[in-house]
């Protein structure tokens, strides 16, 4: 895509908005009840968009919502993009740059993901420390185009220290319980075999999925502060002695969906730009 082409996106969208949005949330698999559930929300289908992907994943609606939460403007993305879909990278983060564009500095981006960690149990919420990303190439390879940052930039931070602090402070206020760990990225859609599995936890992976990474270099490039939470929706392959299915992720996020949405309400309610 061209600047240009990021341009028109971005003006399409604000044209439907009645403000500009505090923050953005990029809702995972099975997390689509929040915006759902805003209460007179502006709807945008991705299918109007100009040059937006489509979703093609069941549990992903493929709309963006925008809505006032805890006194807050908020641009939800209610479905995302992923390389396993057939999008290259580039285009799996095109929301991202758009929402640069829109003037968004503060970014959430949440997954359904395996556990790794032992000490981990499906429901859990883990807070992404950093992350571990070695297959294909970058969301970000190809000619630059400087507006949305500098070619060569610093992952040391990916994922804000004060707004994972936000995000501790929120959750021992909703009593809820969250772990922190690192989050490995795999290219799916295949779930990944127990040999796998072994080798992430010994390079300190402690959870695996197949989505966030690219959207938070992109979000890192644009200089947006970037908070990142997993919900662990199964055991990962070989830690159990069980298959893993798509239906268990969506099921136990939907079961801890009251839970995700009271501690990002309170996340959101805290943090300041």
């Amino acid at each position: 895509m061209q600047y240009q082409d990021y341009c028109q996106a971005a003006e399409y969208i604000n044209s439907k908005l009645t403000g500009k949005p505090d923050i953005a949330v990029v809702l995972g698999s099975g997390l689509g009840k929040m915006a759902n559930e805003l209460p007179g929300a502006i709807r945008i289908p991705y299918r109007e968009i100009p040059f937006f992907p489509q979703s093609t994943v069941d549990s992903h609606k493929g709309e963006l919502v925008f809505g006032e939460l805890a006194g807050k403007k908020v641009l939800f993305m209610s479905g995302r993009f992923h390389y396993y879909e057939g999008y290259p990278l580039e285009q799996t983060v095109i929301p991202i740059r758009v929402f640069h564009l829109l003037g968004i500095k503060r970014l959430i981006v949440t997954n359904a993901a395996g556990g790794i960690n032992e000490g981990f149990a499906p429901g859990d919420f883990m807070l992404i420390t950093d992350h571990i990303k070695f297959f294909d190439e970058s969301p970000v390879r190809g000619k630059n185009i400087p507006e949305f940052g500098q070619r060569f930039f610093d992952l040391s931070e990916a994922y804000d220290k004060r707004f994972r602090n936000t995000a501790l402070a929120a959750a021992q206020a909703c009593g809820i319980g969250l772990r922190q760990g690192v989050y490995a990225y795999m290219p799916g859609p295949q779930f990944e075999t127990p040999a796998e599995i072994r080798a992430l936890r010994v390079l300190g992976a402690d959870a695996v999925g197949m989505s966030t990474v690219p959207e938070v270099i992109a979000a890192n490039q644009c200089g947006m502060r970037v908070l990142g939470i997993s919900c662990i929706s199964n055991m990962a392959a070989g830690i159990l002695s069980q298959p893993i299915s798509d239906d268990e992720v969506v099921e136990v996020a939907n079961r801890v969906s009251a839970q995700f949405i009271a501690l990002i309400t309170e996340i959101i309610r805290r943090d300041e730009d």
